[in-house]
């Protein structure tokens, strides 16, 4: 289930971890960290600095059992989302 990129930037009032500028494995951890915060069916969303996290968080969403949505890179971060289930 993937998003288009001005869907992403619709969504309203995601739970944000800012992960910029930390490497791997920070960013997984952060978001396993803040995940706990979001409701079911909430949107979360991870931005990072380091390209790994654009492979890590998805295999994590999937394997947690919760949907990616998609991601896009601005302003020299990336933006992943994913929903909460």
């Amino acid at each position: 289930m993937s998003l288009t990129v001005e869907e992403l930037k619709s969504i309203g009032s995601p739970v944000v971890v800012d992960a910029r500028g930390v490497s791997c494995p920070g960013p997984i951890l952060a978001a396993k960290k803040q995940i706990g915060s979001v409701g079911a069916g909430g949107v979360m969303e991870v931005l990072a600095t380091d390209s790994g996290t654009l492979k890590d968080i998805p295999a994590w969403s999937k394997k947690m059992g919760h949907d990616f949505l998609g991601s896009f890179e601005e302003a020299g971060a990336i933006h992943l989302f994913l929903r909460k289930n």
